[in-house]
């Protein structure tokens, strides 16, 4: 069983670094936000115990939009580096986490307009944290429509519509709806300054 485990989490390891970089290439054609922002790195730090790694082999599929906020079953959710940003939260396809400061709670207050602009984390399954990310830390929480938002270490997680490519962070410390948004780090704590 714990050889099924390692099998199932080196494959899940192996096809989210394919769908990271399954767009890089040698090649020099690029966009100037391409050039200017550079893909996320995911940490190899250990995700924890036997007992919090995925037991399912399926890789993630399908790119999440974020103005949809859906990610579908099995979120995943890994720690990256991007830029100046160190061990921060992203989904499988690399796309940036946030925190609302307005969320005291793990209840979500963000909806209608606020929503619109910042997309919940969304799943239909167990959400999964890889690379450095806490496993533990790692939750859900039932939103007034009934979906269920991914949560980790007491924050609901959104992402920004500001945000058009992998490894933007165009959404750090913007105040909008009432209160700050931040992006969020390993730990589960917000990241501030530049």
């Amino acid at each position: 069983m714990r050889n099924a485990r390692a099998v199932a989490v080196t494959a899940a390891a192996i096809a989210l670094i394919t769908v990271v970089c399954g767009g890089c290439s040698s090649s020099k054609k690029t966009t100037a936000a391409a050039s200017t922002t550079p893909a996320p790195t995911f940490t190899t730090a250990s995700t924890g115990s036997p007992s919090a790694t995925p037991t399912s082999t399926e890789s993630p599929s399908g790119s999440p939009s974020p103005s949809a906020g859906a990610t579908g079953a099995g979120t995943l959710v890994a720690a990256a580096t991007i830029g100046k940003f160190q061990n921060i939260l992203v989904d499988a396809q690399g796309k940036t986490l946030y925190l609302f400061e307005a969320d005291t709670s793990p209840t979500p207050t963000c909806y209608d307009a606020c929503a619109t602009a910042w997309p919940p984390v969304l799943t239909t399954g167990t959400p999964t944290a890889a690379h450095g990310a806490d496993q533990t830390k790692l939750t859900t929480t039932a939103r007034k429509d009934g979906k269920s938002q991914v949560v980790y270490n007491g924050h609901p997680l959104y992402y920004f519509e500001g945000d058009k490519a992998q490894g933007d962070t165009n959404g750090e410390e913007s105040s909008a709806f009432g209160a700050k948004w931040y992006v969020v780090n390993a730990a589960g704590d917000k990241v501030e300054g530049d």
